[in-house]
């Protein structure tokens, strides 16, 4: 009976809607839990360190070989125009705007969100997370909103510094090695790089750092059991967090766009 293709369609719409409805359920905890208590500086100092200070030196290599990529791939396209000077401003918008928010995610999705998963879901199945319930203490609470605090507030300011070391790398390559004026770098720079277009990459990491907390923990929570359940879980994480991460970027690229013209004419 299980065979018929009736079964299987629909099993088909009913299972992502399922977990669609799941974790808007997840989201929707987290997010009240999160505004009407604040966890103890005791629970969220070590979420704080974990997801912001070790992540430095993978966000900043990063950052500084995005700068360089971007710099040797734009010079030969600007070159054929004789635009050489103006890579500065190419290279920058690209990375405050876009790149730089999105690789920075898609980092600490691998790093973060997976430890996360890993962790939060080694204490399902030891059934530590079902003995914080039966003391009385909500795990959502005890667990999760430490760990989104921390991506939410911590991974935009990651996200600036894989900026400013893209930046200096991309100038130290380019007026070093690839002969560029370091002026015309910066004046074009100056001019075509808007406070906007920072803030709009700032807004971005928030979202995305809110993607990256909320599906590693709701992965964590739902592993399954075994080691194999736990691996599952940090692989979708990463797998998941980057599809989010995507289309979260078109999205609020869509509306950011708007908003930029709406302001700028």
């Amino acid at each position: 009976m299980h065979s018929t293709p009736i079964y299987w369609l629909g099993e088909m719409i009913i299972r992502p809607v399922e977990a669609a409805g799941d974790f808007a359920l997840f989201t929707y905890l987290t997010l009240s839990w999160v505004f009407s208590r604040w966890p103890r500086s005791s629970v969220i100092w070590p979420s704080l360190y974990q997801i912001g200070v070790l992540s430095l030196p993978v966000v900043v290599i990063t950052g500084a070989f995005i700068g360089m990529v971007l710099a040797v791939q734009s010079y030969d396209q600007l070159r054929v125009m004789h635009l050489e000077s103006q890579l500065g401003a190419v290279v920058n918008l690209t990375l405050v705007k876009e790149l730089g928010p999105v690789l920075a995610a898609t980092m600490l999705a691998g790093r973060v969100g997976s430890a996360i998963a890993a962790e939060l879901g080694t204490m399902r199945v030891t059934e530590q997370i079902d003995a914080l319930e039966a003391l009385g203490a909500n795990p959502i609470q005890y667990l999760v909103v430490p760990r989104f605090l921390g991506c939410v507030l911590l991974i935009p300011l990651l996200t600036i510094i894989a900026d400013g070391a893209g930046i200096y790398a991309s100038w130290i390559f380019s007026t070093y090695v690839l002969e560029v004026n370091s002026y015309y770098y910066w004046m074009h720079t100056y001019e075509f790089v808007t406070l906007f277009d920072v803030y709009s990459g700032i807004i971005k990491s928030v979202l995305f750092g809110a993607a990256i907390a909320l599906v590693a923990c709701h992965r964590g929570f739902h592993a399954r059991a075994g080691a194999e359940g736990v691996g599952t879980a940090a692989t979708q994480t990463f797998v998941f967090s980057f599809v989010l991460i995507l289309l979260l970027d078109f999205l609020s690229g869509v509306l950011l766009s708007q908003i930029s013209q709406w302001i700028y004419g």
